[in-house]
Order: C-alpha cells, then structure tokens, then sequence
C-alpha cells in the first residue's frame, strides 16, 4: 500500500470519482426511463442489478485502489467541503427517488412483479442509504447529525444513529455485539439476532444518556424519537399524497434496506474477536478487528466502507480521509460481491471460515464463534472445547 500526493494539484487522485457515489440514489430516479426507453422491464430491478451484478463485474476488472492518503494532506482533505457535497447531495436525490416510486406504486400501471422490482430498488437505495447517514452520524457538527437522522427516516431504521456509534464502535468484535457475526452463525441467523439485538440496545443507551442528562423518555432531546419521527412525517406525506395504496411498498422497501445494512454488518466482523487485556477488559478495537477490502469500485459506491479496520481504529475520520492497512484481514473480493457469497451460508463458510483459521495463525480458539455450534466447530479443528 502506498501513499500518494500530487503537490500541484489535488492530493486526492480519486477526487473527481467520489460524485459517482451519487449513481446509488439515482437509480431510484432511473427505472421508468429505462424501462420507457427500452421497453425493458428488468429495469424497474436496477437496484438489485446495480448492487449485485454490475458492481461486482467491475470490482473484478478494475481490481483494488492500492492509493493512500498522505498524512501531511489529512487537514487539507478532512477540510475540503466538496467530500460533504458528495454525501448531502445523496438526501434530496433520495428523497426525490421515493416520491416517484410512491406515485408509481400508488397507480395502476405497473404489474405486481414491477412494483416489486421497483421495491426492491428502492430498497437498496434505502440500505445504501443508512450508510450515507453513517458518515455523516460520526461528525460533530449538529447539521450533518440531522442530516444523518434524515437519510434513516426512508428505511425507519432511526436508533442505529444510537447504536451504531454508542453500542456498536465500542463492542465491536465481541460476543456483547449484537452487529458483530460469529463463526458459524448464518447469515439468516445473523439477521434476526443483530435487528432485534441492535434495536434493544439503541433503547438501553438512550434511556442511559437521557436519565444521565436529567430528561425523560418523552423528550425532544431523545435522539430515537427524533428520528423516528422523521420517518413518520415522511411516510405520513408519502400517503397523505399518494394514498395508502402504497403503504406496504413502503414497508418493503424499508426491510429491504434494513437487510442490506445488515448484511454488510456480517459481513465486515465475521468471526473476529478481539483479545483480553491481562485485567480482563477487551482490548482497544484495531484494524485486526474488521474484515476490509480495498476493490475500487465498491469504495468508491460506499464513501470507503470497506476501509472498516480504519473507520474503527479512527472513527473521527471523514470518508476521504480513511486508509487501507495492511494489518486488517482481507477479503476475497468487494462488499458487494461478498454479500452474495453471504446470501448463501455453505458458499460463505467455504469462502471465509478458512480465512478466520488464517487470521488467527491456526489457532480456532481465538475467533468468535457461535456459542451453541462451538463444540462441533473446534472439534472439527481437533480441538477439544
């Protein structure tokens, strides 16, 4: 991995590319013109066609980003408010993307396998989503931290602004997390454990941080309430506009999202466990601790996600600013490819549990694994549990 700079110029080589971060909400707004252009009905799944095949075709060809930023350059980048313009621009196309789907679901022109597919756009617009208002969840200043509220009222996923950053950054990589996968847990067995786990916590910690500060539950300095109210007043125009016809697209939509998130939440931890210090506590989470890949295209589409190892090590870092470490365990391929190996648990295992085995230099016993798989699991290791 190298860094790089150009003194005369930008010192991002990748500057000009971050816009097309900005092609996932589009596609939203890009199905009814495809379809009327082509006759084509597959297009009203652009989404899913995007995310899954598209994208990993390109990854493929276009291979890693190798690229670094300098040091000496973190202040000028973290500094240049065009990186925030590529992740403020996301909302209103968003938002603009929904609308349209709403009035198409609302109608009677479309076939219920079109509104389907258009549902399933829609919601890996809304999942991708969560990530744009996980970037900007991390800041300080208060305009990004609504903005980040805003971007999780279309997936009604509002308390991961709580947990990710209060209950996730700080058990990462353990068996308390409820987003960090086990080995040997499936990715079907992942998803209710993280939604429910995930959604449980985000209350605990709030209800902590509101005590603490002197305030009740029913406050408008609740940080769930606040943005799960933004979900209602968005779902509440939506239908006010567009009649109830397309409440459960909606709501579709909306799990669709969720599970895309959660589905890179697997992905990103995997049977990563990290160690004790000798008082017991775990230790400080390193880029040891986070599955990246370092795939072009797929950083670019996600504002460096895959750069997970240094988003945690570092979670004060604005996007442009993260770095690829040669420390981290490395996946296969990008996110967006490994999110159809996840979707299919004897794949997945074949592709990552050798992979953990490797991480931990042989020794099983160090990963994370399953509670109640983990008998069958070490003694498919030859050890004795």
């Amino acid at each position: 991995m190298h860094s790089v700079g150009n003194p005369t110029g930008s010192p991002d080589p990748k500057r000009h590319l971050w816009i097309l971060g900005l092609i996932a909400p589009s596609s939203a707004l890009l199905p009814s013109q495809l379809v009327l252009h082509s006759g084509a009905v597959v297009f009203w799944w652009v989404g899913p066609i995007i995310v899954l095949i598209v994208i990993p075709v390109l990854d493929r060809v276009i291979g890693d980003d190798g690229n670094n930023p300098r040091d000496e350059d973190y202040e000028l980048l973290s500094n240049d408010r065009y990186y925030r313009w590529c992740t403020y621009l996301f909302l209103p196309i968003q938002l603009i993307g929904l609308g349209i789907a709403s009035y198409m679901w609302a109608g009677d022109e479309l076939s219920f396998v079109d509104k389907l597919g258009l549902a399933a756009t829609l919601g890996f617009v809304s999942g991708i989503g969560i990530n744009a208002a996980h970037e900007l969840g991390h800041r300080v200043e208060h305009l990004e931290r609504w903005l980040a509220k805003i971007a999780l009222a279309q997936s009604c996923y509002g308390h991961f602004f709580v947990e990710h950053n209060r209950g996730h950054h700080a058990r990462v990589a353990t068996p308390e997390d409820p987003a960090s996968a086990r080995m040997g847990e499936s990715l079907w067995e992942f998803l209710p454990r993280t939604v429910s786990g995930g959604f449980r916590s985000a209350i605990a910690l709030e209800r902590e941080r509101l005590t603490r500060k002197g305030h009740r539950w029913w406050s408008v300095h609740n940080h769930i309430l606040q943005a799960w109210s933004m979900s209602l007043a968005l779902f509440g125009l939506l239908l006010g506009l567009f009649g109830w016809r397309a409440l459960p697209w909606l709501l579709l939509q909306a799990v669709i999202g969720i599970a895309l998130l959660e589905t890179v939440n697997y992905v990103e931890h995997y049977g990563l466990l990290r160690g004790r210090r000798p008082n017991g506590l775990y230790a400080r989470c390193s880029p040891r601790d986070s599955w990246n890949s370092d795939r072009l295209v797929t950083n670019i589409f996600l504002f460096h996600l895959q750069r997970h190892s240094d988003h945690h090590a570092n979670p004060g870092r604005r996007y442009q600013t993260l770095r690829s470490s040669m420390q981290a365990p490395q996946l296969p391929a990008g996110y967006a490819t490994m999110i159809v190996f996840a979707a299919i648990p004897p794949l997945w295992r074949a592709v990552m549990d050798h992979r953990v085995l490797a991480h931990y230099d042989g020794d099983i016993t160090l990963a994370n694994i399953q509670p109640r798989k983990r008998r069958r699991i070490l003694s498919s290791y030859g050890v004795t549990a």
